[in-house]
């Protein structure tokens, strides 16, 4: 099946269109966004953070799961897994936000193989159909902060859910060339740029103050605001690099401990977490709507024909999200998902 573009002219209009992504958590009765999060959770510590937040932010979300993929740093993909789950656990949602495994390969790779039912990445790409299909009145956000595979054979699978998704990507350094994420599975990234559906991306731009890269924690922050933040567990939860750990605040400060930090002060991006924070509040980036470009061979090219629109987000408020994180992390509303997995 086949779907119109959306046709976005102007700034205006986009934040009009994602108007009740910034005020539906101020209603007396908020109409939930419904959220899938799809993340490659053991890379390094951004992700750990957008799990939390998303967890923290039941105001807000609806999260119907969490979907895995490998991608080429942080081990196999049962280390992905291991520490997604872990992450939801630390955060007390362990019995009520399930954690799939998804793709271990590539898009490329995995194509040809969808007709069968144990298809690398089946049970993520099938959870993620489920939800799509669901007879609801509500959208779907579909929210990849690593590679894009479990998505785009999503709808490779079943393109008749792409007018029932909105797809924001944290990922690539647009216009220049790079970026983790993009590099990981070009293919996967190219499919969807083919797809009439709706693609969002905030954007990272690498050492640019106008990506996701410019929402930092420093170490000292970090160290003086997160320990014993967000609901206690128990028992407690062997964390990544060793030691027992009862809440997330604590396990936030070992991630930062075991990392390499960057710059003066020492700190470190918390990319995926920007990502959430503008679904939850578009006010937080600026929207730009482009003709979709097309990546070849790692390199943008420009499109300015083509009807079909994406959005970029870029200039991200970091002190904001910050704020709003750490108001999460003291005052965390649990969210969960409105049905089991199976």
């Amino acid at each position: 099946m086949r779907h119109k573009p959306l046709l976005h002219t102007s700034a205006a209009i986009i934040l009009g269109l994602l108007a009740p992504c910034v005020i539906s958590h101020a209603r007396a009765e908020p109409e939930k966004i419904r959220v899938i999060l799809d993340t490659d959770a053991n890379n390094e510590l951004d992700d750990q953070h957008a799990i939390a937040y998303l967890l923290f932010s039941g105001d807000t979300f609806n999260i119907e799961g969490v979907t895995v993929n490998r991608t080429r740093n942080g081990g196999g993909l049962d280390k992905h897994l291991a520490e997604a789950r872990r992450v939801v656990r630390l955060c007390g949602s362990e019995n009520t936000v399930p954690v799939l495994p998804g793709a271990d390969r590539d898009f490329n790779r995995i194509k040809g193989d969808l007709e069968r039912p144990d298809f690398d990445g089946a049970e993520a790409v099938d959870f993620i159909l489920r939800k799509a299909r669901e007879p609801e009145n509500r959208q779907l956000v579909l929210l990849p902060i690593g590679k894009l595979t479990n998505i785009a054979l999503a709808l490779a699978k079943d393109p008749s859910i792409a007018s029932r998704v909105r797809i924001v990507w944290l990922g690539s350094n647009y216009p220049e060339p790079g970026e983790y994420n993009q590099n990981d599975d070009e293919a996967a990234l190219d499919f969807i740029l083919h797809t009439n559906v709706r693609f969002e991306i905030a954007l990272v731009r690498s050492g640019k103050p106008s990506g996701t890269a410019a929402v930092v924690a420093t170490l000292d922050e970090i160290n003086r605001t997160m320990p014993g933040t967000g609901p206690r567990i128990d028992p407690p939860v062997t964390g990544r690099h060793g030691d027992r750990f009862s809440c997330f605040g604590d396990y936030s400060v070992s991630l930062f401990k075991n990392i390499k930090l960057h710059g003066s002060p020492p700190a470190r991006s918390l990319y995926d977490m920007a990502a959430v924070a503008i679904v939850r509040n578009a006010a937080w980036a600026t929207p730009r709507s482009i003709p979709a470009p097309i990546l070849k061979d790692g390199k943008w090219s420009e499109r300015p024909d083509n009807p079909r629109k994406i959005v970029l987000w870029e200039n991200f408020d970091r002190a904001a999200i910050m704020n709003d994180f750490h108001n999460r992390m003291d005052h965390p509303q649990l969210t969960g998902s409105r049905s089991p997995a199976s």
